[in-house]
């Protein structure tokens, strides 16, 4: 392996890969953009009833996550109740096209995955 490819890669805290995966690669986030990338604008309850089985500590976590990076907006309306909506930046939609593409990858190719796991399953067994 040449020496600049392993320089790309071996610093963690300066690895534009390991840092943006560090942070989208989680169970949530790529769900999250996905959903907002369908819609314009969602409020919490309406991405959480749409992710099923997500906590509301996780969401928030998520969400606040993807807003500090720039990937999401997070716009709150002084009414009672408060109302909060969230959408992608334009930082966001430009991963966008990007995430659909491993989306699609991910549908495309789940059952040969599957069926590979399967057999390392059986075999280690």
């Amino acid at each position: 392996m040449n020496e600049e490819l392993l320089k790309k890669y071996s610093n963690a805290e300066h690895c534009p890969v390991r840092c943006i995966l560090s942070r989208i690669g989680d169970k949530w986030s790529v769900l999250v953009i996905l959903l907002l990338g369908e819609g314009e604008r969602l409020r919490f309850n309406e991405i959480s009833r749409s992710l099923g089985n997500i906590s509301q500590k996780m969401l928030t976590t998520t969400l606040r996550s993807l807003v500090s990076d720039g990937l999401v907006e997070r716009t709150l309306y002084p009414e009672i109740p408060p109302r909060v909506e969230y959408e992608l930046t334009e930082l966001g939609q430009s991963l966008l096209p990007h995430i659909n593409q491993l989306s699609s990858w991910a549908l495309e190719n789940m059952e040969q995955i599957m069926h590979h796991r399967q057999q390392i399953k059986t075999t280690w067994e």
